[in-house]
């Protein structure tokens, strides 16, 4: 059961991460009329940032260390960022889909890749190891050892 509601908790926190990135794409697409791998990659880099904050600290409750987590983390998206930069590439370039259409197939792929990614390799046994609630000291949420 705690599985379920983790993922429930990183569908959340993807789909307002999703938010971020429609919105930012759309800002830097449509208002300042950037290139379309540009907006992506800016749109991205935000909504990365953000869900990743959120589901360290909430969804995996990692005691890891942080900039190797996120390390890992920019390992990915040195892979996922050229793929689906060059799946955009053909799909809305070459093809002619909507780029909106293909922005979303990307989120998509994103979602499933990145929680299987970050469950398993990132955060893996280090999962629910972060200190929470009443022994939870400061704002650091580090155990109170006294």
């Amino acid at each position: 059961m705690k599985e379920f509601w983790r993922i429930v908790k990183f569908t959340l926190f993807s789909a307002s991460a999703g938010l971020i990135e429609m919105g930012a794409f759309a800002l830097f697409n449509e208002l300042f009329h950037w290139p379309y791998w540009l907006s992506y990659v800016l749109a991205l880099v935000l909504s990365v940032l953000w869900n990743f904050t959120l589901n360290w600290r909430f969804t995996f409750r990692s005691a890891a260390n942080v900039p190797v987590a996120m390390l890992k983390v920019a390992a990915y998206y040195a892979v996922f960022t050229p793929l689906t930069g060059a799946l955009e590439h053909l799909l809305a370039g070459v093809l002619g889909w909507n780029e909106y259409l293909v922005t979303v197939l990307n989120m998509l792929l994103n979602f499933v890749t990145e929680f299987l990614y970050q469950r398993f390799f990132v955060f893996g046994k280090s999962v629910d190891t972060k200190p929470v609630g009443k022994n939870a000291k400061g704002g650091n949420d580090h155990a109170d050892t006294h």
